[in-house]
């Protein structure tokens, strides 16, 4: 699970002051969906090397909010500094660094505990410096079902500012690996091959697309505050690296593509809905939906506009979608499209 901390959030169904709408996440329990981990459910996903599009839609479905709106990319610009704390830390601390060490090399981010000597010998004091804090939390904390919560504070939508982890102590197992990636930025909850689905095949380890969601994720096609448009074509690029046949990996990236901006147009325009697991996750709210339904309209202007994900860049429909979110009431989509008159 994921909360979100923010000054500027999401979108305006979920700004937050205090805290907006959370991810909920690990292996078993999904995405703040609250369904147990079941192993027969990981259909979900497509065998590593196959040139399927689901390896695609769970990339897609990374980037949505369990709320029910699309998101933009959020990350770390600096150095992690975490800090471990709670109920019988010596039987969770591997686990725990196991998770970091994963992601920090997948990433790049550096992560080092907050206190303790880096490589000249300095420290950071006694913890108090940290900007990621772990909590290994009593069996009976948090709400019914949610074994644990991740919460991301940012002042704007592109860089992670801290960091807090609740895992409660009988589910750190399942619990490390998910968390660390929501730590990362990643706030969906997908289906497919990943430890972040609510149905995942494993759960103590990254899954081939979790490290290709991380590298391109932390690569530096990627610009913080990126829409879900401008970065698809990124995450698909790591996506096809892991196919044996590239022409094949290129044909169904571009219909997976084409089919997918067909579908958010019909959902920015009221006729399509959001992804399926989304609405599996039990979290999405008609509040959030309808925010990202204004959300995606301005998301595809920019796709039309910088020909991202789009066949070709439209100034003519990027105008429209623009428009579009701009009367009901989207700044960003006011302020770009004052800057195309």
């Amino acid at each position: 699970m994921l909360a979100l901390l923010a000054a500027a959030a999401l979108a305006p169904a979920v700004t937050a002051t205090a805290e907006a709408p959370r991810l909920h996440g690990h292996p078993a329990q999904g995405a703040g969906a609250g369904a147990e981990l079941e192993p027969g459910d990981a259909h979900l996903a497509e065998p590593p090397g196959l040139a399927h599009a689901a390896g695609l839609a769970t990339l897609w479905e990374a980037l949505w909010h369990q709320s029910g709106t699309p998101t933009r990319l959020v990350r770390w610009e600096g150095p992690v500094r975490w800090r471990l704390s709670g109920r019988n830390l010596p039987a969770h601390r591997d686990m725990v660094m196991r998770a970091l060490n994963a992601v920090s090399q997948e990433t790049g981010v550096p992560m080092t505990e907050a206190g303790a000597p880096d490589e000249d010998g300095a420290t950071e004091g006694d913890g108090s410096a940290a900007n990621l804090r772990i909590e290994i939390v009593p069996d009976t904390a948090l709400e019914d079902r949610q074994p644990c919560v991740t919460t991301l504070d940012f002042q704007t939508e592109t860089r992670i500012d801290a960091a807090r982890v609740q895992m409660r102590e009988r589910d750190v197992y399942r619990c490390a690996h998910h968390e660390a990636m929501h730590v990362m930025g990643v706030r969906g909850h997908p289906a497919g091959h990943t430890v972040l689905s609510y149905f995942p095949v494993k759960v103590d380890a990254l899954l081939p697309l979790d490290r290709a969601l991380l590298r391109a994720w932390y690569s530096a096609r990627m610009r913080p505050g990126m829409t879900p448009f401008e970065a698809l074509p990124v995450l698909a690029g790591e996506w096809m690296a892991l196919q044996p046949d590239a022409e094949a990996a290129a044909r169904v990236r571009d219909r997976f593509f084409s089919d997918t901006v067909a579908e958010m147009r019909a959902y920015a325009e009221g006729r399509g809905d959001i992804p399926a697991i989304v609405r599996r996750s039990g979290k999405a709210t008609e509040e959030g939906v309808r925010a990202g339904r204004g959300e995606m309209g301005y998301f595809l202007g920019v796709a039309y506009l910088e020909g991202a994900t789009v066949a070709a860049p439209d100034r003519q429909a990027a105008r429209h979608w623009l428009e579009r979110s701009a009367s009901a009431g989207n700044r960003t989509a006011q302020a770009r499209l004052a800057g195309m008159r």
